[in-house]
């Protein structure tokens, strides 16, 4: 057992220290990570969320008229609005984190005409 605590210790070190040296691929070998709201996050957090990220970075895609706008889809508007922070902030696993609202998607999000950002 103690073995096995030695290993994982060892597994999250490796990550924690590791950032930003491994490259995550997708199914279609496409390198990304975005940043995406979690389904069952409660719609007041949502929209604190996009009134904070839309405070730092651009969200024209989630304003009436924008390739991303849906009035009746905030799961969508909060997604769009985290990413665009999380891309603009460096892409640190901590900048999507919002309370324990975000999580990073190795698959591209993007629908449609909404066309999630991804910087490399």
């Amino acid at each position: 057992m103690a073995k096995a605590h030695i290993c994982l210790y060892f597994v999250i070190f490796l990550y924690l220290y590791s950032e930003g040296t491994f490259t995550r691929v997708n199914a279609e070998g496409h390198h990304g990570e975005w940043c995406v709201a979690k389904p069952a996050t409660k719609k007041e957090k949502l929209q604190q969320i996009i009134d904070f990220a839309c405070s730092k970075v651009n969200c024209a895609a989630i304003s009436n008229g924008g390739a991303c706008y849906s009035p009746e889809d905030l799961l969508l508007h909060a997604s769009v609005a985290m990413n665009n922070y999380y891309q603009a902030e460096g892409r640190h696993f901590w900048n999507c984190n919002f309370a324990g609202s975000g999580i990073i998607a190795i698959t591209d999000p993007s629908t449609g005409n909404c066309k999630y950002q991804l910087k490399k």
